[in-house]
């Protein structure tokens, strides 16, 4: 079975095909600056020179058509004809309390994506763009929908409820959903693999720092808190984001500088976390070079972000009274070393020990990253969100027919 796995954003389009039999991904692309007139789509078919293509793209419509086209191109695709994509799943930033699970697309599925638009406006319109861009080039292939906050749905009530009226739950669900759910998910499952321990009996601290970052307590295979909130704006120093801060420096702050709620809403979320901080980049990349160089901006930014994820890391094993395995997971987390070594070394007092050799060694593969006499497992396991997404909906498909 065929699988195409997309990933839509407002003006832009992830995606990976998937040969269901061995996992493997046949081809890989994205496409950018969807609605403008130079458009780019990058594509890889799996043992073939990646190509680029700029033309206008003004709709996720004529995006799609453009990847169905190029994934049976002649030279540079890998299918005969787009009759061999058995299903495509679709990534949906917010599932709400209304799915916990992953699930095939109806009308009645599509109906209640739409009246979760209040709490995701940014993402859920894209996410339905690329579900009936899909319909309106291959209308009759099944397709799925994968949603972030699905994993968080075990939280119980003392973890999701937020200590405001309780009323506001009621009318408009104001409460923490948690995001990152299918990368959480799918390193907890890969490390206990990897370990050869049943999950049920772990208790699993992941944390996926990339741009956007997020934290997660997973005891006995269920995620029982987790760092992002109602939106994805609160919890750990991000790269663009705020994370925690006292919400009364919303009000005070409109109000001293004059902004609309839209302004401080952008500041928080795009020019706040590292970038603010450092006055440099959001990238912990740069942000590292210039620490070297010696700017202290560059390392005070380091400093506050480290901290606030060790808070967590400390704060998810009390809520679970320990912690067995210790994951770090995306862009940041399985590539910033240094990061990972400071982290660590603060976390001694939980029988943390480093392997720093083989911290420092990079690679795509899972590896374990504590010394031998280490009370914690601490593990650097890769992400594969789409792989996720891909495993859900041949199961879904499989369940149907």
């Amino acid at each position: 079975m065929k699988i195409l796995v997309i990933n839509a954003g407002s003006s832009s389009l992830k995606y990976q095909l998937y040969e269901m039999n061995d996992e493997s991904v046949l081809a890989t692309g994205r496409v950018e600056r969807i609605g403008f007139e130079s458009s780019i789509l990058s594509h890889q078919s799996t043992g073939k020179q990646e190509v680029k293509e700029v033309s206008e793209i003004l709709d996720h419509t004529v995006a799609i058509r453009k990847v169905l086209d190029i994934l049976t191109h002649p030279e540079h695709g890998i299918l005969t004809s787009i009759e061999e994509i058995d299903a495509v799943g679709h990534r949906a930033v917010h599932g709400g309390e209304t799915f916990a699970e992953s699930a095939l697309v109806t009308t009645e599925v599509l109906k209640e994506i739409r009246e979760l638009i209040d709490l995701a406006p940014l993402h859920n319109p894209a996410s339905l763009m690329g579900i009936q861009a899909v319909s309106s080039n291959i209308p009759n292939v099944p397709q799925s929908v994968v949603f972030d906050t699905a994993f968080h749905q075990s939280m119980p009530e003392k973890a999701y409820l937020y200590p405001i009226p309780k009323i506001l739950y009621r009318r408009h669900k104001i409460r923490r959903y948690g995001f990152h759910g299918t990368s959480h998910f799918y390193v907890s499952h890969k490390a206990a693999e990897y370990l050869e321990q049943p999950i049920e009996e772990l208790k699993i601290v992941t944390c996926h720092i990339g741009n956007g970052a997020s934290c997660t307590a997973i005891q006995g295979g269920k995620s029982i808190d987790t760092s992002m909130g109602m939106t994805p704006l609160e919890g750990m120093m991000m790269g663009t984001r705020s994370g925690d801060m006292d919400p009364a420096i919303v009000p005070f702050t409109m109000a001293k500088e004059d902004l609309t709620i839209n302004e401080v809403t952008s500041m928080l979320n795009k020019h706040s976390g590292l970038l603010a901080i450092s006055g440099i980049s959001s990238d912990m990349r740069e942000i590292e070079e210039a620490m070297e160089d010696g700017d202290a901006n560059a390392k005070l930014a380091f400093d506050m972000y480290e901290y606030r994820i060790r808070k967590y890391i400390g704060s998810y094993t009390a809520a679970m009274n320990g912690i067995d395995v210790l994951i770090f997971t995306a862009g940041v987390g399985e590539n910033a070393s240094g990061l990972r070594k400071k982290i660590c070394e603060q976390l001694s007092y939980l029988g943390i020990e480093l392997n720093e050799e083989v911290n420092n060694i990079r690679s795509s593969e899972i590896r374990e990253i504590s010394a031998k006499n280490s009370k914690v497992k601490v593990l650097v396991v890769p992400t594969n969100e789409e792989l996720v997404i891909a495993r859900d909906t041949h199961k879904l498909i499989l369940a149907n027919n």
